[in-house]
């Protein structure tokens, strides 16, 4: 068994020639597969065709007092729920009752479709077996093949319901589909008008027993008004607010005339005390008496003047006149000290009248604070008996329009037909493109099914793993060893035509230790900090290169480190292919081998990530820190990953065996000019020391 597992594990498929043998029988395939849709369209031809017509029904709550009354009346009412309001009128379409009537007005008891009872092959299989099923009459079976060809759905997210019917006769599909709809908007109707009617009784029993309430209500609040003396005058404010009102008025007015006698009265009596003149004070000069005064004084004063110009001050009569000027002022301000005295009288009687009307104000508040404590009462009676009122007229309304919609025995159902249905043009079944696409889909599959199987069972599209292989490989050394077409590089042109022309002759240059030196010391004088190593057969130069320079560079006092990026060998210890892949961060792939030297290994990966941009980073990093940096690219080629450090300022060491191909040097050369860099040097090494090595 073990053996034939290993036999399997090394053979593989061979795709080609599964395509190969499905195209040599690609015309057997399409041949039959035509005959099976032929056949298919002949059988289609005889079986009968069905017809599908539909209705849509939008299910609507109509929001009508008249049917709602009786629902509305004994509880506060809920949110109709959507689903299960849909779901009952999809189970009332389909009730038998309906079907019934349908049955009746479409007279399908006579119609050969609906009446006879259908193949069935259970009840053929029963039969057989002697236990068939109980014959039964002519509705069940007209309402079980009804129920068949009837579909009744909901359409998605919204209120509308779809009849769906079936029938060999599209016009009477389309009949039935509209009878079914009319009959359930007609059941509606009628079960809306038997709640009206119920709703009228009710509401005829309700209303009676309301008129007695709103009047024991309407009649406590006049009582309590009558009682408490809560009157309310014409703008709608009780009395006692008005009264309150009034006597404040009164109240300011009092205060008013009280300190304005008073303020006036303290005027004229410190002027009287100053001496100054009064003939200014309005109620001074409102007096008679005053007045007359000042007049006789006037004319006094006139003489006195006129005397004055022609006798002199001692004379007798200037004397007399003015000892009667002066009897006259002495008068005058007696006089306003009697106008001072009456007005503060009128001041002292307006001061009682204020305090009798605070008195007033003080009994009428005491009143309005009874008055507000008994209009609770009476809000609370009023509210009552409008409640009751509002609910009567509430109930009188709604008690008209059931009336006399019962009457007129019209009713809004909570369903209407938002669309009729038509006769079908296409038949619903049988789908003829659809049975014909299946058809031949399962015909071209099961064909090449069994192509395919035939031919891996008889393993002539097997062939062995190593074959393959040898085959692959044999390809990629071609191209790998083929040198690539020349991009214009002059100088690497004419080296290959001397060499061709020389019988690959390589050019004079100087003796393997010479080159190898020449390169060392100018890493030890420090003129190369950034070395490339690029190989190109693959084989130990490199690590000779390697063991050398870093060698004299030690030697010289240098640090230097070493970076493998062409070994493809995986190490215990993460490196570059781990830095590459973002496994490990730059210090943790920095192994010390020693004083002044550290190296980069290959890491735990197989392969080195070519589109990662951090080995280039660590390495332009090294040459900032280490004085030398020795990177090993491995063999120049297609798997050369001296492409990685393009940019790097680095110099390329291409080393070669003594005997290489001086044409594969050249093409080695142009792969890395075309990668941007430039071949600093060319180191050969003998080969045997390269196979001691």
């Amino acid at each position: 068994m073990s053996s034939d597992f290993e036999r399997a594990d090394d053979v593989r498929m061979d795709v080609g020639a599964l395509f190969a043998a499905l195209l040599s029988r690609a015309l057997r395939i399409v041949l039959v597969t035509v005959l099976l849709l032929v056949a298919t369209a002949v059988i289609l031809l005889f079986v009968p065709k069905s017809y599908e017509s539909s209705t849509s029904l939008l299910v609507e709550p109509r929001n009508n007092i008249y049917t709602r009354a009786a629902i509305e009346a004994p509880s506060s009412g809920s949110a109709v729920n959507t689903e299960a309001l849909m779901s009952s009128q999809v189970e009332l379409i389909k009730s038998r009752d309906l079907l019934l009537e349908v049955v009746d007005s479409q007279n399908l008891r006579s119609v050969p479709e609906f009446a006879n009872a259908g193949f069935s092959p259970l009840g053929l299989l029963l039969r057989l077996i002697g236990r068939g099923p109980e014959p039964r009459s002519v509705d069940e079976t007209v309402l079980g093949n009804l129920a068949d060809r009837l579909t009744v759905i909901r359409e998605r997210d919204s209120a509308v319901i779809s009849i769906h019917v079936r029938s060999s006769d599209p016009e009477l599909a389309a009949r039935i589909a509209n009878a079914i709809a009319a009959g359930h908007v007609k059941r509606r109707a009628a079960q809306s008008l038997a709640d009206t009617a119920d709703a009228t009784v009710w509401l005829r029993q309700e209303i009676d027993k309301l008129r007695t309430e709103v009047k024991a209500a309407e009649t406590a609040v006049a009582n309590y008004k009558v009682d408490n003396d809560l009157y309310v005058g014409s703008n709608n404010v009780s009395v006692t607010d008005q009264q309150l009102s009034v006597v404040t008025t009164q109240i300011a007015e009092a205060q008013q005339r009280k300190n304005d006698a008073e303020s006036r009265s303290k005027v004229i009596r410190g002027m009287i005390a100053s001496g100054q003149s009064l003939d200014g004070v309005n109620d001074v000069r409102n007096s008679v008496v005053i007045q007359s005064l000042l007049q006789t004084k006037a004319n006094l004063q006139a003489d006195l003047a006129q005397k004055s110009t022609t006798l002199l001050s001692n004379h007798p009569t200037i004397k007399a006149l003015k000892a009667q000027i002066g009897e006259l002022t002495r008068q005058v301000a007696a006089e306003a000290a009697r106008v001072a005295d009456a007005l503060d009288a009128e001041a002292k009687v307006e001061a009682g009248l204020e305090q009798r009307l605070r008195d007033d104000l003080s009994r009428a508040k005491l009143t309005a604070g009874d008055a507000t404590k008994g209009s609770v009462t009476l809000d609370g009676l009023a509210r009552e008996a409008k409640t009751q009122r509002d609910l009567l007229e509430s109930y009188l309304a709604k008690y008209s329009d059931a009336t006399s919609r019962t009457a007129s025995n019209a009713a809004l159902p909570d369903v209407r037909i938002v669309s009729e249905a038509a006769p079908s043009v296409e038949p619903a079944a049988p789908k003829i493109p659809l049975i014909l696409g299946a058809v031949g889909f399962v015909a071209l599959a099961l064909q090449g099914g069994a192509v395919l199987m035939g031919e891996l069972m008889s393993g002539r599209v097997l062939v062995e793993r190593q074959r393959v292989a040898d085959v692959e490989a044999a390809d990629e050394r071609y191209e790998a060893e083929a040198p690539p077409p020349f991009s214009g590089n002059d100088d690497i042109d004419d080296e290959l035509e001397q060499a061709v022309e020389s019988s690959l002759a390589p050019a004079p240059r100087p003796a393997a230790a010479d080159e190898l030196a020449q390169l060392s010391a100018a890493v030890s004088a420090h003129q190369l900090r950034t070395v490339l190593l690029a190989s190109l057969d693959g084989g130990a130069e490199p690590l000779m290169v390697i063991d050398r320079l870093l060698e004299d560079a030690l030697m010289a006092g240098l640090s230097a480190v070493v970076v493998d990026a062409g070994s493809g060998e995986p190490s215990a210890a993460p490196g570059l292919t781990d830095l590459a892949a973002e496994h490990a961060d730059y210090g943790d792939v920095m192994q010390r081998a020693g004083d002044n030297l550290a190296e980069v290994p290959w890491g735990r990966l197989d392969a080195l990530d070519r589109r990662s941009s951090r080995p280039l980073t660590m390495v332009e990093a090294l040459a900032d820190i280490y004085h030398v940096v020795i990177v090993d690219t491995g063999r120049v080629g297609l798997a050369s990953n001296l492409p990685l450090f393009s940019g790097a300022r680095a110099s390329v060491v291409l080393v070669a065996s003594s005997d290489s191909n001086p044409v594969a040097v050249g093409a080695a050369r142009r792969d890395i000019a075309a990668l941007g860099f430039e071949v600093g040097r060319v180191v050969s090494l003998p080969t045997a020391r390269a196979n001691v090595a």
